[in-house]
């Protein structure tokens, strides 16, 4: 369909493209700001997404010994507790009591430890399933438009705004959120780039079932070939199990891929050791690409692009996610100090983006360095990466610092300056 510059769309003051965890934890932090007894006029917003999303009172979760997880920084639970999923959403997470760090084959390693952080928990992993059946049942329960199994035809600036072509209706908004994931569509009709740097790596997820308990410890291992990590689940059928995210090159991830479960068993135990005893099970595996995917451009006059549409992350930290769950509130918290008529302006989205430059910087330079710095293989990059590790271990400060960073505190805090 061809949008006439002429015509009047339906009218919203936000419109969010893509209905994924970002997407729709952005719609609650603005609606839960629209509900704070502002004087003018409640705002109007539309959630657009691809696929089929379904809506209930109901949870409509099952476990699943295969569900896919994410790991929650605590910022993330503050976030989730501010829109007030968290009281049920956190029935359904393992917590994180503690985070081993080591390099395999040498001495070094570090403990963080949740009681030492004085927090509860050093974050939380919870199943998709879940997290996605407590933001739709919540989502269901507001007055924010949904349409699903859509697709965004064309899209238009306007002078107050953008005009959209949505499933054949047209659609004028005075400010476009884009959040449908990396390599976004949407931001290519707009003619917004994206850098992409390839780490010529696989990283391949799949859950375990383990001999020994993990007793709420995640485990980050290095080893020459790249990282993995190990996060806590909780049980299923009375059996522990842990979350593994195991990088490795392009040709040994396939050769992975492709071995039966004994094989890929052993394969692995060899490569992270003895700690949860003999790896009993695996469930299904999934492999993708890595790369660092950043937007050229964020902010527009009447457009932001956000979650893995404005930085997709390596996932050997798991801030991927809870970066993205930072920008969201921060966007949020900067639309609710202004005006209806000012949510596009490009002063109000600039501030936004500077209040979270800090932040995002931090995060990818943090995720980008993490995984080549324990993969140079001389043995004076070791020795300095292990002599690293053993002070971290040593000094309180240290490791309190490095804590705080991986919660999500620190970074903040710098957006927040």
């Amino acid at each position: 369909m061809t949008v006439d510059e002429t015509d009047r769309g339906r009218e919203y003051d936000i419109v969010i493209v893509g209905g994924g965890m970002v997407g729709i934890s952005l719609a609650l932090l603005l609606n839960r700001q629209a509900l704070q007894g502002s004087e003018q006029r409640p705002r109007r917003i539309l959630l657009v997404e691809a696929q089929e999303i379904s809506l209930s009172k109901g949870t409509g979760y099952s476990a699943s010994f295969d569900a896919r997880s994410t790991a929650l920084s605590w910022s993330s639970r503050k976030i989730y507790q501010l829109i007030g999923v968290w009281p049920e959403l956190k029935t359904q997470v393992s917590e994180i009591a503690q985070i081993h760090v080591s390099d395999r084959s040498h001495m070094g390693l570090t403990r963080i430890d949740a009681q030492e952080a004085g927090v509860e928990a050093l974050g939380y992993v919870v199943e998709n399933r879940w997290l996605g059946s407590v933001l739709h049942k919540q989502l269901a329960a507001t007055d924010i438009e949904v349409r699903d199994a859509v697709s965004i035809e064309s899209i238009r600036p306007l002078a107050a705004g953008m005009r959209l072509s949505v499933g054949g209706q047209v659609i004028d908004t005075r400010l476009l959120v884009i959040a449908d994931g990396a390599d976004s569509s949407t931001a290519k009709k707009l003619g917004i780039q994206t850098q992409r740097h390839d780490y010529n790596q696989t990283g391949i997820i799949a859950n375990l079932c383990l001999q020994k308990s993990h007793a709420g410890v995640a485990y980050e291992r290095f080893t020459d070939q790249g990282p993995m990590a190990l996060l806590p689940l909780s049980n299923f059928a009375g059996r522990p199990r842990s979350a593994l995210v195991w990088t490795q090159p392009n040709d040994v991830a396939q050769t992975l891929m492709s071995a039966d479960d004994q094989s890929f068993l052993e394969q692995l135990q060899q490569r992270f050791g003895h700690r949860l005893g003999r790896f009993q099970q695996v469930g299904e595996r999934i492999s993708y690409p890595l790369a660092l995917t950043t937007s050229a451009e964020q902010v527009r006059r009447n457009l932001v692009v956000m979650g893995n549409a404005a930085h997709s992350l390596h996932p050997v930290a798991g801030q991927g996610f809870n970066l993205s769950l930072r920008d969201a509130a921060a966007l949020a918290d900067s639309l609710a100090q202004v005006a209806n008529d000012q949510l596009g302006d490009l002063e109000t989205l600039e501030r936004y983006q500077q209040r979270q430059a800090a932040d995002q910087c931090n995060t990818v330079i943090f995720s980008d360095s993490l995984p080549k710095l324990f993969g140079i293989s001389s043995s004076a990059a070791a020795l300095g990466r292990n002599a690293g590790l053993v002070a971290m271990d040593l000094v309180p400060a240290l490791r309190n610092g490095f804590a705080r960073f991986g919660m999500g505190m620190a970074t903040s805090e710098a957006g927040n300056q």
